[in-house]
């Protein structure tokens, strides 16, 4: 038996198949990741602490946190694994989280707001009371905090970060 479909004559197989290509593919768009996925109520604390390097890093925490939080990373370069995040630190747009892969001696955590360095240091002082401090008196100067946090110039934007040297394997010798 052959059924009509608008003009042309479609068989019953063909009409099986034409439907699951469609169900596959709209279920295709439902997984996709979106551009940027809402931040979680816990990202200001987790994220932002381990930002101002308030917290302990750990890369495969923070990995795991960020792909729960906004999906699979949407690239992985310069020794980072990229997510897009649609969400607020110290009242300040946050549009990109990055979190050290294990190929660099450091682990860091770091975010590009979409403010410049100034408003964002005076952002993190109203919100949490950490200071970032100009290190030199250059056009783009790097920012820092007592614990340790950068502010720097990411072209119209400012990125923040936190990196520490990764702790010996337990059981090494020094």
């Amino acid at each position: 038996m052959r059924l009509a479909i608008g003009s042309e004559q479609v068989s019953p197989a063909a009409e099986r198949l034409r439907a699951l290509l469609a169900r596959s593919c709209a279920l295709a768009l439902l997984a996709a990741p979106a551009a940027a996925q809402a931040a979680p109520s816990t990202f200001g604390p987790v994220i932002g602490s381990a930002i101002l390097c308030r917290s302990q890093l750990d890369n495969a925490y923070f990995h795991d946190y960020l792909v729960s939080a906004f999906g699979p990373s949407y690239k992985h370069e310069g020794g980072a694994y990229w997510f897009k995040a649609d969400g607020t630190l110290w009242g300040a747009p946050v549009t990109d989280i990055m979190i050290s892969d294990d190929t660099s001696e450091v682990v860091f955590v770091a975010a590009v707001a979409d403010t410049t360095p100034d408003k964002l240091e005076e952002s993190i002082r109203n919100a949490v009371g950490v200071r970032h401090v100009s290190m030199d008196n250059s056009q783009y100067p790097v920012r820092a905090s007592n614990p340790g946090s950068k502010i720097v110039y990411f072209k119209t934007k400012s990125k923040i970060y936190c990196a520490k040297y990764k702790p010996l394997p337990v059981g090494s010798q020094r």
